[in-house]
């Protein structure tokens, strides 16, 4: 009689071992990078949560106030979203006067995004913390480590959706 295995043979069994590295796969830096992210977004989350903003509005905030002017279709592009998921965040934006939407002066079709006074100020807020979050964890390190560090995130960036 052969003994079942399958998932049906009943509940599965516990492993008490944690995952190691492997060749190609380093835990530790992975846990970094969840740490890492976990904690970078908290302060900017903190300041979101109070107007009832996540995320999704700190990319656009962050984007449009970089690039004043783009287009919807640039922003879409940038984000890596649909339509329908950037609609949503940027109503709320443009209803609580942080985002401008302007017909684009050839084609009143083409939608152009600007940020406003108080749309600049949220953003510097949200990016403030980061910022020195950012110089805490440079302090003393040379400028060719920033440079490096700059190189390994450019570096992780998937370039079949990056620009």
């Amino acid at each position: 009689m052969s003994r079942q295995t399958g998932p049906k043979a009943g509940k599965p069994e516990p492993l008490a071992t944690p995952m190691e590295d492997t060749d190609i796969i380093d835990f530790e830096i992975i846990e970094l990078f969840f740490f890492a992210y976990r904690d970078f977004v908290s302060d900017p989350d903190a300041i979101l949560e109070k107007s009832g903003f996540g995320r999704a509005h700190h990319r656009v905030v962050h984007f449009v106030n970089r690039n004043p002017g783009m287009t919807v279709a640039d922003l879409l592009e940038t984000l890596k979203i649909t339509k329908q998921s950037l609609a949503r965040v940027l109503k709320q934006l443009i209803d609580s006067g942080y985002i401008r939407q302007v017909a684009g002066p050839e084609d009143r079709r083409q939608r152009k995004l600007y940020p406003t006074k108080s749309g600049r100020e949220l953003a510097l807020a949200l990016a403030e913390p980061q910022s020195r979050r950012i110089e805490r964890a440079f302090e003393g390190a040379s400028a060719e480590v920033r440079e490096g560090v700059k190189g390994f995130l450019s570096g992780m960036r998937d370039r079949q959706k990056a620009d």
